[in-house]
């Protein structure tokens, strides 16, 4: 499966980031927790060059717990702040100030020294589409600042929050690379809703998924569909042992393979399968 999506207004956004660098303090940069370096846009690194950077594992209550952790402790081993948050039911929200003025630190002390006080801290969101910066933003806020929707690019324009007299947020359009180096990783993100469904083949995608779980998360695939399903066979008789176990039919009593794939995907992107990372830290075997 190759898989290729980069709206031309993301360029753009880029070029946008970049001339806005020079503004702010500090990156925020939201990630998916399922799958934390593959939602990470690679051009954030060289455009943050220099600022402090702080990364949340969004929809961490949907990722492994075990993982969670260790991706946690690999971004702090990189100098890199980081805090498990699920932004739509606020968990983790609290400890976000503290952790910006941690990251900040040196950036307070040499105002202070240079007898500016009270300045906020001027901090970039930013992330790939999809990862839920709208809504951590809103949450965050306590209010309704952005537009938030659940297809990916929905944030067009830059625009500044100020949240308090300590913090102010520029809210940043998704950007995507324009191509993915390693179509793993372009999998993955398809897996979890990033890439555009319209553009994929979901029973293809769906096959991918049953294959990956098989290798580490065949309780899952037991648990939600039988025991059959976990079954060490083809991914696609598995759709096909999933149609059955949900009664999708077409005419002629044979298993709607389709539906099932749209139901499969559903069911794993809203947690029903259980908590799964799909993408482990360097050096660690999943």
């Amino acid at each position: 499966m190759n898989i290729q999506w980069y709206p031309g207004h993301m360029t753009k956004a880029r070029r946008a980031m970049k001339e806005d660098m020079k503004l702010i303090d500090l990156m925020i940069e939201l990630v998916d927790a399922r799958v934390p370096l593959g939602s990470r846009n690679p051009d954030i690194d060289e455009l943050a060059r220099g600022k402090s950077r702080l990364v949340l594992l969004n929809k961490a209550d949907l990722a492994d717990e075990r993982w969670n952790k260790a991706w946690t402790a690999y971004f702090k081993e990189r100098g890199i702040h980081a805090l498990e948050i699920n932004a739509r039911s606020g968990m983790g929200l609290k400890q976000i100030s503290p952790l910006v003025q941690e990251a900040c630190r040196e950036k307070i002390e040499r105002d202070r020294r240079r007898g500016i006080l009270n300045r906020p801290i001027r901090a970039m969101v930013a992330g790939i589409p999809n990862v839920g910066k709208s809504t951590f933003i809103n949450s965050f806020a306590g209010k309704a600042c952005t537009k938030t929707g659940n297809k990916p690019g929905v944030t067009r324009g830059n625009q500044w929050i100020r949240l308090n007299r300590t913090l102010e947020l520029l809210d940043t359009p998704g950007i995507l690379w324009p191509k993915f180096e390693d179509q793993r990783v372009g999998l993955k993100l398809a897996f979890i809703g990033t890439v555009n469904d319209e553009i994929i083949d979901r029973e293809e995608l769906a096959a991918e998924l049953i294959r990956f779980l098989k290798g580490h998360y065949e309780e899952a695939l037991r648990g939600r569909y039988g025991e059959e399903a976990g079954a060490d066979e083809d991914p696609y008789r598995t759709l096909v042992r999933i149609a059955e176990a949900r009664s999708c039919r077409l005419k002629g009593n044979e298993p709607d393979t389709k539906r099932a794939a749209n139901l499969f995907l559903d069911e794993f992107r809203g947690g029903k399968l259980g908590r799964i990372t799909l993408e482990f830290p360097e050096g660690v075997s999943g």
